[in-house]
């Protein structure tokens, strides 16, 4: 394994795991964000009301995106195995 190899796997590595892990960090930054505007609206500062709205919006955004994560995953994976069985 060169240089260019090991340098073609992280940048694989880190796009994979932005690919994998941007919409679930995009839904809750928004989800954030509106229950924060919100809160400076209403003067309501209640900690359990950012928490549970974030926590469903991520369980339903990993339900949605699941087949999308598992695909990018597995296309991920059988690049890496097939570069192992190449030699490099």
């Amino acid at each position: 394994m060169n240089e260019l190899t090991i340098l073609e796997l992280g940048r694989d590595t880190v796009w994979t795991m932005l690919l994998i892990a941007g919409p679930l960090l995009i839904i809750a930054s928004i989800v954030g964000l509106t229950i924060g505007v919100l809160q400076a609206l209403t003067s309501i500062q209640e900690m359990t009301l950012t928490f549970v709205p974030k926590m469903v919006a991520m369980l339903i955004g990993m339900v949605v995106l699941l087949p999308f994560m598992m695909s990018t995953l597995i296309e991920f994976t059988q690049r890496v195995f097939e570069r192992i069985a190449l030699g490099g």
